[in-house]
């Protein structure tokens, strides 16, 4: 049928797998939960119906409201938010619960599409950098304010939509690179990462001499940058005692394990590899994982929803849960490649990369591999506005797609 071209039916069809197979898994640790998802489910496909048959345009020209509305529910939360588990990142309306950064990302990524696809963007000058940098930065340094580690850390997910567009590489490299000094200066000495850093800096030094221009600029550059490592070698046991407590043993737990935390930040971790690793490689069957049926990890039918499949479907249930992620994932970045607008372009791009943050840092808390954040599972994890709110980013993105693939442009 001629109204179904352009509909991205591999990509609508893991979308439906996925939120399907999730609240199989959340009925699995809590049936009455799982019923709720199931209804935040139909909530959320009525709200795509509505997305879907709402004219494309209708985003792009109201990006700047939806935008400045994000941002406002952010700093409402400060006076009328409520604090669950230790953050103040919730509206509360008698039994019902939103999170709003949730859709603070939705606002985001659309007013960075459309500001990037406006005719005066140019990442090489510094007033659109500057620009950029604003409407990514604002709503991030109100949700660390919060504070929410977490969700502040997905919002470098738009950089890379960004570096599609021409951002430097450069930038991803610098950051690694202190996020690397913080982290390694935490494990061993800090004298030991200086002097290392000054003996790296010194052989690239040595290898580009000739090649460089020695000029005020560049010797500033390299000398402050050196120092800058430094310092946050030396400054990183201090900064992570300033932390609050269980902001510090979660980091702690990556390098003490989880077993010096058991009865703290450690219990989540301890209990999740125990459900994971006794699921073997087919699992224990649905509804039969002593783990998960014990409750014995807590919000294991939220951020660590995964413990559950690890648990009752196994290694092969696991792997192929990620397999899915991987391709709903790489079909998003390569539908977003071939939009004709690039205000669609943007968009999928910053959608995809949510995505693909979302899940690295999930798993990856799940598995050790990463600090306790707090942050869902894509389309798994329980929560109405979780779902929803990735839901309606699905349902843009797509609808997006199929006014480009029916444009006669």
């Amino acid at each position: 049928m001629k109204w179904t071209e352009g509909i991205d039916k591999l990509g609508l069809g893991l979308y439906f797998l996925l939120c399907i197979f999730a609240i199989a898994n959340i009925y699995s640790v809590d049936q009455k939960l799982g019923e709720k998802q199931l209804i935040f489910f139909c909530i959320s496909l009525f709200v795509g119906l509505v997305i879907f048959v709402s004219r494309s345009k209708f985003f792009e020209n109201m990006a700047g409201i939806i935008y400045i509305g994000g941002v406002l529910l952010l700093i409402g939360l400060f006076p009328f938010g409520k604090e669950i588990l230790g953050q103040k990142n919730w509206y509360k309306f008698g039994s019902f619960t939103m999170q709003p950064v949730e859709f603070a990302k939705i606002g985001t990524a659309l007013m960075l599409a459309n500001y990037v696809s406006g005719p005066d963007f140019n990442l090489k000058n510094k007033k659109s950098l500057w620009t950029t940098l604003a409407i990514i930065g604002i709503p991030a340094a109100v949700v660390l304010a919060i504070p929410d580690v977490g969700s502040m850390l997905v919002f470098i997910a738009f950089f890379i939509a960004l570096y599609r567009e021409g951002l430097s590489g450069l930038l991803f490299g610098i950051g690694f690179i202190f996020a690397g000094v913080f982290l390694i200066s935490l494990a061993i000495p800090p004298i030991y990462v200086a002097v290392a850093v000054l003996l790296i800096a010194g052989v690239l030094i040595a290898m580009n001499y000739h090649r460089m221009s020695w000029d005020v600029i560049t010797i500033s550059g390299i000398a402050g940058s050196v120092l800058l490592l430094c310092g946050l070698a030396f400054g990183s046991p201090y900064i992570l005692e300033k932390l609050p407590k269980h902001q510090r043993e979660r980091i702690e737990v990556l390098y003490k394990g989880e077993k010096a935390f058991r009865d703290t930040s450690g219990y989540n971790l301890l209990y999740s590899k125990t459900a994971i690793g006794s699921g073997g490689i087919w699992g224990k069957g649905y509804r039969e994982g002593s783990v998960t049926q014990g409750k014995f990890v807590p919000e294991q039918e939220t951020d660590y929803i995964f413990c559950t499949v690890g648990e009752e479907w196994g290694f092969v249930g696991s792997a192929v849960l990620i397999f899915c992620y991987m391709i709903y994932i790489g079909r998003i970045y390569y539908l977003a490649e071939q939009q004709k607008s690039t205000f669609n372009r943007v968009f999928g791009y910053c959608f995809a990369s949510i995505l693909l943050m979302h899940f690295s840092i999930n798993l990856g808390m799940v598995m050790g591999l990463f600090p306790t954040v707090g942050i869902p599972l894509p389309y798994f994890s329980y929560g109405g506005s979780s779902l929803l709110a990735f839901s309606m980013m699905t349902f843009i993105f797509f609808k997006l797609n199929y006014s480009d693939k029916n444009s006669l442009v």
